[in-house]
């Protein structure tokens, strides 16, 4: 399959795949299984950004410092615009009072913080991004294409998960918060649907997407993620964390073998 085929083929499944698992998690939602979906998708997002997705960047770019300082300016710009997203909430809100927001792609929601609206359109935006992101990993190599394809869906779902509760908070039934979280994936095939059209004369923006690409997941890891997984104190649930969260950077290696091993090429 080509490149081009491979990203919309991830993108229409994945974003079936974390939909599909969200839906089916708030059947018997647990606080526990939240918790363990996100202490896996940390080590996912982690052993992506740093093992895969930053030496692409690098190699591509063949200038070390201009990638690092890429990879921190991407890091302020998310810091920046997450800060826009909560002045708007803290702003739209009755009183003026910004209610508490604990991941702002979604991963966690205060149902009366945002409407079934507001979510749906920030999870589409995000969506979109999320797909120009993996076809332009797939025009750099297929196996980084596969694994931030399988990065991305391990942190869909719990983000999912999150706006499927808030959709049901909202007051929307079952089955309408699921025909909203599938239109919502659409957004991820769009995206990478627009960057195999618009990047192919843009080879010089590969390494700059790939450098965005490891600060929003290393951002999205580290300022949102990891600080709910604190809540947590009991010996118990840290070494479940720890466990996790190695086995999401190890299930990243593992794909990179694996990928290797049946025959694509880097």
């Amino acid at each position: 399959m080509t490149p081009f085929a491979l990203s919309m083929l991830t993108s229409l499944v994945g974003g079936l795949i974390s939909v599909g698992a969200a839906a089916a998690f708030t059947v018997a939602l647990s606080p526990a299984m939240l918790s363990r979906l996100v202490s896996y998708a940390v080590g996912a997002l982690l052993g992506a950004a740093f093992l895969e997705i930053l030496p692409h960047a690098l190699e591509a770019s063949g200038n070390a410092e201009r990638t690092g300082a890429l990879v921190l300016g991407g890091v302020l710009l998310f810091f920046v615009l997450e800060k826009l997203v909560l002045w708007r909430h803290s702003h739209a809100m009755p009183g003026g009072h910004a209610h508490e927001h604990l991941h702002a792609h979604g991963h966690a929601h205060d149902p009366g913080g945002r409407s079934g609206v507001l979510v749906m359109i920030g999870d589409s935006f995000h969506n979109f991004v999320d797909g120009l992101l993996i076809a332009t990993a797939f025009m750099d190599s297929v196996p980084l294409g596969l694994i931030t394809a399988a990065a991305i869906i391990a942190h869909e779902i719990p983000q999912e998960l999150g706006d499927f509760v808030v959709l049901l908070h909202s007051g929307c039934s079952r089955g309408k918060a699921l025909a909203f979280n599938l239109l919502s994936s659409l957004a991820m095939a769009a995206g990478a649907l627009l960057a195999h059209f618009a990047l192919p004369s843009l080879h010089g923006a590969v390494p700059v997407l790939l450098a965005l690409a490891c600060s929003s997941m290393i951002y999205v890891a580290v300022a949102d993620l990891i600080p709910g997984l604190h809540r947590r104190t009991q010996l118990r649930a840290t070494v479940e964390q720890i466990v996790l969260i190695a086995a999401g950077i190890v299930s990243i290696v593992g794909a990179h073998h694996l990928v290797e091993h049946a025959g694509f090429a880097g």
